[in-house]
């Protein structure tokens, strides 16, 4: 008797369903991009430095002279200025001396507004051309194959597939 209770408990656990919760997710995308057209367009400023060694600088302006002057950066016309550069004189004769002046233009103030397309005369300009879509394409299938094929300048093509397997 024991031997049928042994014999029946087997079976009816053999018959009970297993539990488990299986979850699969697929999921894919493609995406494609067509870049459009853009300038970057920065104005640069006036720059002036000057510098020495064993020299004596003056300025003269409106009349009178001002010793030990380094001049600089006068009044801007259409954001250019002006630059005053000093009457230098050695101090000792016979002795050494350094003396370098720089000056750089900046861009002139635009005195309108820019038209679109037109790029500006800034000393600092990007453009780039608009992108187009020959041959820009992307395709994934059903057994999850990416085919990307990026199309000509300033376009991109991104491709992926995701597969998930959960179990609880």
């Amino acid at each position: 008797m024991i031997r049928s209770f042994l014999v029946l408990g087997i079976t009816l656990a053999a018959a009970l369903p297993a539990k488990a919760d299986l979850t699969h997710r697929l999921s894919s995308s493609v995406q494609l991009d067509v870049g459009g057209a853009s300038t970057r367009a920065v104005r640069l400023p006036n720059s002036f430095s000057i510098s020495g060694s064993g020299i004596d600088t003056s300025v003269t302006a409106g009349g009178s002279t001002t010793s030990d002057a380094l001049g600089g950066l006068g009044a801007a016309t259409n954001g250019v200025n002006a630059i005053t550069v000093p009457d230098v004189t050695q101090k000792t004769a016979g002795n050494s001396f350094t003396y370098s002046v720089s000056y750089s233009a900046g861009d002139t103030v635009p005195t309108s507004a820019p038209t679109v397309g037109e790029v500006p005369a800034f000393g600092d300009v990007t453009s780039t051309a608009a992108g187009t879509n020959t041959g820009l394409a992307g395709t994934i299938t059903t057994a999850g194959a990416i085919t990307i094929s990026p199309g000509a300048g300033n376009t991109s093509a991104i491709g992926q597939v995701i597969s998930e397997l959960t179990a609880r």
